[in-house]
């Protein structure tokens, strides 16, 4: 899809501000509703624009701890990663779930958790009894430096 300065307009605003109306947004990009609302269901449409969230306030919800775990398997075929990746899905306080390259590990998870009892639980009774893990190295988050979700448009 080829995005034009209206497009790419659209898009940052809504990224910087998904719950924005029509009016709103077609205010901000200098163009009339119709058109702009025509714009953003085309790039609904084609896939551009995946979804509408909204950020939740992790310490507020009692998730006090990030922390980043790199996983290594025992074997390296499609069958164990499928395996790994269906049970890693299925767990709530895994936010996201990166094969990688360029590590002794093979997997890169982001989890929140709500204390170090919740830790040890979801590392020794679920991702350690994953069949196939062989190495687990974690690091706690101390603070964020950077924390973004907006793509460069």
């Amino acid at each position: 899809m080829d995005l034009d300065k209206f497009d790419r307009k659209i898009l940052e605003a809504l990224q910087a501000e998904g719950r924005l109306s029509n009016l709103e947004l077609a205010d901000r990009i200098g163009l009339s509703p119709s058109p702009c609302l025509r714009r953003v269901r085309a790039l609904e449409e084609s896939g551009l624009i995946a979804g509408y969230r909204a950020v939740l306030d992790a310490r507020k919800l009692g998730l006090s701890i990030m922390a980043l775990l790199h996983i290594s398997m025992d074997k390296h075929t499609p069958e164990r990663f499928a395996h790994f990746e269906a049970a890693i899905a299925a767990l709530p306080e895994v936010l996201e779930c990166l094969l990688i390259t360029g590590q002794d590990a093979d997997y890169q998870l982001k989890v929140v958790i709500r204390d170090m009892d919740a830790y040890q639980e979801l590392l020794l009774n679920r991702i350690t009894r994953i069949e196939g893990v062989s190495g687990v190295h974690t690091s706690f988050v101390l603070r964020h430096v950077v924390d973004k979700t907006a793509l460069p448009v």
